[in-house]
């Protein structure tokens, strides 16, 4: 599960509609995912309209989060579907920055 990719980081955003905005290839970050959360469809609809609320599947996996050379995050997403969406938390239990994951 340790390969690195590159994806474009929204910051402080509220829904995933933030991660869908044109940018420059150069601000693509390097990252790899260090677990992947998979949600039911009605959690993960919830999750992905109201990203700014706390979440307790975030803080139980914050720590295995960091930012550095390439960003270790998560992988939360809807059973049965291969995109998602890639979070590092901030303050333990929110979104912090996150990125679209078109699946893979």
């Amino acid at each position: 599960m340790k390969k690195t990719s590159y994806a474009y980081f929204v910051e402080g955003l509220r829904t995933t509609e933030d991660l869908m905005a044109l940018h420059p290839y150069e601000q693509e970050r390097a990252y790899e995912i260090v677990k992947k959360i998979t949600l039911a469809g009605i959690d993960y609809e919830n999750f992905i309209t109201g990203m700014i609320a706390d979440r307790q599947f975030i803080e139980d996996n914050a720590g295995l989060c960091s930012q550095g050379e390439v960003w270790r995050c998560l992988l939360v997403k809807q059973r049965g579907r291969s995109d998602g969406v890639l979070v590092i938390p901030i303050d333990g239990c929110y979104v912090g920055w996150a990125a679209f994951y078109c699946g893979g």
